[in-house]
């Protein structure tokens, strides 16, 4: 869609204010409902539905009633929304034209009050031409749905972090001015793409610029994975400057290594093929590319060193978040806790176990020393039977001298008849239930009378 900026001109308070009702409640519903947008907007002498027909006719807004009468926000709207805020704060005062149009983004000129003239980065994510942004990107995270514009906004305050931060390490590339939704401004870098340029004085010189920012990139802990003759610009003095980030990821990711090489092998194939540039001694076939650039030194990514700075960590990169840093660092500290703990209290644990076992060996003696007790006091209740046929003996005068003679004894029946006494007790306990409390001379209460001639009550 193009951008005219004359629509500016003729857009009042209330049209900016519908505006922003649409793109508040464009948070929970995909089509803003027209009763919310009024609810939001609260225009003093209503006229919403006549703005929304003006948007309309700007194509600001979308208007769909496939299910029910709604708005939605366009890129459009989108763009005038954020050029608003930062004309507003004073960043510029007009757009210029066009310079520079991505699968992913629009670039234009914006001029600055006093003359300066700088980038505006417009991100439009899910054009046709890249729409496999869940696949191939990681702005939604553990988000199910999601929505273009929302996305968009993302890839502009992940761009704008990661260009703040490089440009305070010392790396040649744009200098970040401001960002408000989708929309990044940046300093204009005087030069050309790098694939638009035929001729090089000293491409020997420009291609080890280039290779090392690409080293030192994994240095500080980050890979650009989209390094190509594209996103590198160059300057009548030969000067590089990189551009586009909002790919970028940690030297922790799980693929760091493929996207590395990936970006190492673009420049090595782009400069040998428009170049001339020999990487080989042998020029026989194309497939022997790669393996003459390793015999001359190709950058392997396990061989860099990766402290240089923590460029990942700062800025939470795909690949290595804080959070995931933080619990790290717990998990780690708590199991040097675990092994000094138990170096320092083997031995107490060692006495602690050896003093339950032998509590343990002490009970199972008991109890094997009771029960042949009892065996051996039946033993000699039979013999006396069997010599004493004619005398009579009473069971409790029995149990009496048996309990003067094995105190043990005497302890296990007790606990027995406690045991029967609290069985007997149990069983004659009432479980009707609260039900027949409320039925006065119902069908429960006749059952709960039945119930209790059949116990027995």
């Amino acid at each position: 869609m193009k951008l005219d900026v004359n629509v500016l001109r003729y857009l009042s308070k209330d049209d900016f204010r519908v505006l922003t009702a649409v793109e508040m409640g464009m948070r929970n519903h995909e089509i803003v409902p027209c009763e919310l947008i009024d609810r939001i907007a609260r225009l003093k002498h209503g006229g919403t539905y006549k703005v929304l027909k003006n948007l309309l006719k700007h194509k600001l807004v979308h208007h769909d009633s496939s299910k029910y009468d709604g708005f939605r926000l366009t890129y459009l709207g989108y763009d005038f929304l954020a050029i608003k805020t930062l004309v507003n704060r004073g960043i510029f005062n007009g757009v210029g034209r066009q310079i520079g149009v991505g699968k992913e983004s629009d670039i234009f000129e914006v001029v600055k009050e006093d003359g300066t003239v700088l980038a505006m980065k417009l991100h439009r994510l899910g054009r046709v031409s890249f729409r496999a942004v869940k696949s191939k990107r990681d702005y939604l995270r553990h988000r199910s749905s999601y929505n273009w514009l929302y996305l968009s906004r993302l890839a502009a305050l992940k761009e704008f972090a990661f260009m703040k931060a490089l440009e305070e390490h010392g790396f040649p590339v744009p200098q970040a001015v401001d960002c408000n939704r989708h929309c990044v401004i940046m300093s204009l870098v005087p030069g050309y793409p790098l694939v638009q340029v035929r001729e090089l004085q000293n491409p020997d010189v420009v291609f080890e610029t280039i290779i090392a920012a690409v080293i030192r990139f994994a240095e500080h802990g980050l890979i650009h994975c989209d390094f190509n003759e594209f996103n590198i610009m160059i300057d009548d003095d030969e000067k590089v400057t990189i551009i586009d980030f909002p790919q970028m990821v940690s030297v922790s990711h799980p693929n760091a290594q493929m996207y590395f090489d990936r970006d190492v092998e673009c420049i090595y194939k782009f400069f040998a093929k428009r170049y001339n540039m020999s990487f080989e001694e042998n020029e026989n076939d194309s497939d022997g590319l790669e393996v003459e650039i390793d015999e001359v030194g190709w950058p392997q990514f396990s061989e860099i060193n990766k402290n240089s700075g923590f460029l990942d960590k700062e800025l939470a990169a795909s690949g290595f978040t804080r959070k995931d840093q933080d619990e790290l660092e717990k998990l780690i500290e708590g199991e040097l806790e675990k092994q000094s703990d138990s170096d320092d209290e083997g031995t107490a644990d060692e006495e602690d176990e050896e003093d339950i076992n032998n509590t343990n060996v002490k009970q199972l003696e008991s109890l094997d020393l009771s029960k042949e007790d009892v065996n051996h006091q039946a033993g000699d209740d039979k013999h006396d039977d069997n010599h004493q046929v004619g005398d009579e003996h009473d069971p409790e005068e029995e149990e009496e001298e048996e309990s003067e003679d094995d105190p043990e004894l005497e302890k296990s029946l007790s606990k027995q008849r406690r045991k029967a006494i609290q069985a007997a007790h149990r069983g004659k306990r009432n479980f009707a239930s609260r039900n027949t409390y409320k039925d006065k001379g119902g069908k429960s209460s006749q059952n709960s009378k039945v119930h209790k001639q059949l116990s027995g009550w």
